[in-house]
């Protein structure tokens, strides 16, 4: 990787896990921290996501594992909550280079989108209404809210993007690096067996 290109990539990833910032955000935010011109180009998702998993290793190897673990609970509680909207885990609670900085990101695949409203409004769940590209690069409506979570201490921001039944076709192809994007419920629980056995 070019030098220029490392060091803003590695200067993006200590925006994400310090800050919280999202990668787009963090890397506009490390090209103008480093003076350089908005015309230079920007690291990839995956060149910043290296760097984010050196800079944990480094700064954060005693305590991001026991935070990563309480944030998949959570998340794991929730998919329980959603069940029957097929919700899947995103983001870096899914990747796993999450900090106690970070929200949880589920995406739920609905037949009828308003019904998730429904169901938290049900539950007495008091959220906001936004907007976000979805798994198809389309605009989809999001829901956030938070969640105490007893492990941190702390509450947490959980975004459920609101997709329709038919995007979940496709939705799981992996990633060019060939690992998954997003993972169900029995999917998240092979991935954290797997990582507490490494």
């Amino acid at each position: 990787m070019h030098s220029t290109m490392q060091e803003m990539a590695a200067t993006a990833a200590r925006l994400v896990v310090e800050d919280g910032l999202d990668y787009a955000s963090a890397k506009r935010r490390a090209q103008k921290l480093l003076g350089l011109p908005t015309r230079a180009g920007l690291p990839d998702n995956q060149q910043v996501e290296s760097e984010v998993r050196a800079h944990i290793a480094l700064y954060h190897g005693k305590t991001q594992p026991g935070e990563l673990a309480a944030l998949r609970q959570l998340a794991s509680r929730w998919m329980q909550r959603l069940a029957r909207f097929r919700p899947h885990l995103a983001g870096t609670v899914w990747n796993g280079t999450a900090t106690r900085r970070d929200d949880i990101h589920l995406q739920l695949f609905c037949d009828d989108p308003k019904s998730a409203e429904f169901e938290l409004l049900g539950q007495g769940i008091h959220f906001q209404t936004g907007s976000s590209l979805g798994v198809h690069g389309r605009k989809v409506d999001v829901l956030s809210f938070s969640s105490p979570c007893p492990e941190l201490g702390e509450p947490v921001g959980i975004h459920l993007s609101i997709h329709d039944h038919d995007d979940l076709r496709g939705a799981l192809k992996p990633a060019a690096d060939g690992q998954p994007r997003r993972g169900d419920l029995a999917a998240l629980a092979l991935l954290a067996g797997k990582e507490s056995t490494t």
